[in-house]
């Protein structure tokens, strides 16, 4: 089975909502076009979008389990449409509308949890987990290997970028420190991505089903899945493309 693209992801408010791509162009130094654009800080923050930070300053689905449920969908508007099952759907403009996205979220954050308080943006890049702008790659053959200890399981609970599939389990820990090809794009492999606890919730219920960090820890030795990497040079990336190790 030769590698390819199986599917493409972004999530244009970070742990609010994710929608699916058939396409997308990447630009160098920075990360995917829309993917954490926008990021809800809490009212124990002090983010205000002037510099990236730590994902501990904003409502993620770490601490409010319930939002790994939330999908999304971009307006050519740039408005966006977010749907979750227990709160049904909601239509609001992120730029002029935040206040919206709060009330609206509020019964899914816990008593004992920081509030949302004010949706922010940065520049010129978005909110990923790590601090160089990046894109997130992962591997479907791994992921099945972690069924086989958990059971069936939603590699959407990963909230990657790119899902590859036609690899060997775990050959994407073997890209680090190396490049890909990926369609028109050129991507630096960077380093694996250590795990949290937002990975043991169902993204189609936003409730805990599997331990996935016991069944990596116990049964590979570490808490990492996928990796992550840096736009070296830009282009179209497509579904079905097939990633090629550069050197």
């Amino acid at each position: 089975m030769t590698a390819s693209v199986a599917q493409i992801w972004r999530h244009p408010i970070k742990s609010h909502g994710r929608e699916q791509l058939r396409s997308v162009t990447l630009a160098p130094g920075t990360t995917l076009p829309g993917d954490r654009a926008w990021a809800m800080a809490h009212d124990r923050s002090k983010a205000d979008g002037s510099e990236w930070v730590v994902c501990g300053n904003f409502t993620t689905v770490t601490k409010t389990i319930a939002l790994q449920a939330m999908t999304a969908r971009t307006e050519a508007d740039g408005s966006l449409s977010l749907a979750h099952p227990d709160l049904g759907e909601l239509h609001f403009d992120p730029r002029t509308q935040a206040d919206r996205l709060i009330d609206w979220t509020a019964p899914l954050i816990p008593a004992d949890r920081p509030a949302s308080v004010r949706l922010i943006k940065l520049a010129d890049r978005g909110f990923t987990d790590t601090d160089f702008p990046s894109v997130s790659l992962l591997n479907l053959a791994s992921h099945r290997a972690v069924e086989g200890v958990t059971g069936p399981i939603s590699p959407l609970r990963w909230r990657g970028n790119f899902l590859l599939d036609g690899l060997g389990p775990w050959e994407e820990f073997e890209w680090v420190g190396r490049k890909l090809r990926l369609g028109e794009a050129e991507l630096e492999i960077r380093e694996r991505i250590i795990r949290c606890n937002a990975t043991r919730v169902d993204p189609a219920t936003g409730r805990r089903d599997a331990d996935t960090l016991a069944a990596l820890k116990e049964n590979w030795g570490h808490q990492d899945f996928g990796v992550y990497a840096y736009v070296a040079r830009g282009g179209l990336v497509r579904e079905g493309d097939q990633p090629e190790v550069m050197q």
